[in-house]
């Protein structure tokens, strides 16, 4: 085949799809109740199928009420430790809360200032790539897409590491922490690179700095002048403390403890993580919310009308505007109803720098947004529970007032959680089982094979 036809999508191509989609076009929707299987791996209310234990992280969304569960304000918990509390205690002391947290989530409790100051000072010295990394794999042939740069990096360390396939508890836990540090400079290098070689932008490849925190690495290996107000820095720190750790059942964590139960080595299945969170449905979210308000603030002319906003919410969910989803990104979750803890504890730092940079008028329209979308929802979809925004609503616009590009939206969402897929990696190697093998019915029919002469 030539060249010019190896990536196309040819007549033959076509051919097959059909007979692809024929052949995979049997299994009636009425099935999957009737067998009792839970599509998703969820209950049609959202809810998740209890596949594990962990004592990790705890999401809590409803509370009993005279012995009935009923909805209520989400909370999110690390290690047993409100992460609301956490937030508040480090913006007490006007630190960053990062490396406290991940600290927390790997070893289950809260370190003393020794214990953090040399958790620190560890990350910082495995912050560092191997000679001649980011020349030879990072700046040959960048992609477009970050997250499949962050995983090839991710797995090309591989090739580095003399350990690799040693799974027992001190080693992973050295593979974890390395690639905690190294996440912001595989990330961030793999942007510059591509915009560089593909956009022909100015290359710049900052060196890191162990007098610096992770986020405060991120916009010092971002900005070609490296500089960032306090304030930038902090709300970032926020960001990678609330998208660290979800509970667990998430999609990346999943497949993290999927892959381990194989006893797969630790590049291996944080690289298969990437590949979950790269989904649109996982950890793209906040890119199609950023998207969808730009085309908001395209088509609604007065953005404190709220008749004006109201009806272009509405003409998302009749597939009308924007992508013709259906959806109004950012609102709602799996889990949460009442209120996504997360994105309760974003809104405040987000409104601080949306002040320090100007863009009021814009945070007004999110919070507009924010408390009209439950309502046309409720108006115009049968929902089992209430709606409300989520953590994604708000980070875009955060990362978008920071002038982080949108390549780098869902690598951050990985420089984070990072952290709680190594905590859940090291768990499940702790309590080892068995292989996790789930299973699938066959509903089709068998039939006697015939000769290739006589088809």
């Amino acid at each position: 085949m030539d060249e010019k036809n190896y990536y196309s999508i040819t007549p033959e191509i076509l051919h097959y799809t059909e007979l692809c989609k024929e052949c995979n076009n049997n299994i009636l929707p009425e099935l999957y109740e009737k067998y009792n299987v839970k599509r998703g791996l969820r209950d049609e209310r959202g809810k998740g199928v209890l596949v594990g234990l962990t004592e990790i992280s705890e999401v809590c969304a409803t509370k009993i009420e005279n012995g009935e569960i009923v909805p209520d304000d989400g909370q999110l918990y690390y290690r047993g430790y409100n992460v609301e509390d956490i937030l508040a205690a480090k913006d007490e002391k006007d630190v960053f809360g990062f490396e406290e947290a991940t600290y927390l989530l790997l070893f289950g409790e809260l370190p003393t200032k020794q214990q953090l100051s040399e958790f620190i000072y560890t990350l910082s010295e495995y912050r560092s790539l191997p000679t001649s990394f980011v020349r030879d794999i990072i700046m040959k042939a960048p992609s477009k897409d970050m997250m499949n740069t962050l995983a090839r990096s991710v797995l090309t360390l591989f090739s580095y590491d003399e350990n690799t396939d040693d799974i027992s508890l001190p080693n992973v836990l050295r593979q974890c922490l390395q690639l905690i540090s190294l996440f912001p400079l595989l990330s961030v290098y793999g942007y510059q690179a591509y915009n560089h070689y593909h956009d022909g932008k100015s290359l710049f490849i900052h060196t890191p700095d162990p007098k610096l925190s992770t986020a405060e690495h991120v916009l010092h290996l971002l900005r070609p002048d490296s500089k960032y107000t306090p304030l930038e820095a902090k709300l970032l720190d926020t960001a990678l403390v609330l998208h660290m750790e979800h509970g667990g059942g998430n999609n990346s964590t999943f497949t993290t403890r999927l892959v381990s139960s194989s006893g797969s080595d630790t590049y291996s299945v944080i690289a298969a993580a990437i590949g979950s969170l790269k989904g649109p449905k996982h950890g793209g979210a906040n890119l199609k919310v950023v998207k969808m308000f730009e085309d908001m603030e395209a088509k609604v002319k007065n953005w404190e009308n709220e008749d004006e906003v109201a009806n272009y919410l509405q003409s998302l969910l009749r597939k009308e505007a924007f992508d013709k989803a259906g959806l109004i990104y950012g609102i709602g979750h799996a889990v949460y109803s009442v209120s996504d803890p997360r994105a309760r504890a974003f809104k405040g730092v987000v409104e601080k720098l949306s002040k320090e940079k100007g863009m009021e008028k814009e945070f007004a329209l999110y919070e507009l947004v924010e408390r009209l979308a439950p309502e046309v929802i409720a108006n115009e979809r049968k929902i089992y529970k209430g709606v409300s925004a989520n953590v994604d609503f708000f980070s875009g616009f955060a990362y978008k007032m920071l002038g982080i590009p949108m390549q780098l939206f869902t690598p951050i969402f990985a420089i984070s959680r990072i952290s709680g897929w190594s905590a859940h990696r090291l768990e499940e190697l702790c309590y080892p089982g068995k292989i996790m093998r789930p299973a699938y019915m066959n509903v089709g029919y068998r039939r006697e094979f015939i000769p290739v002469d006589k088809r």
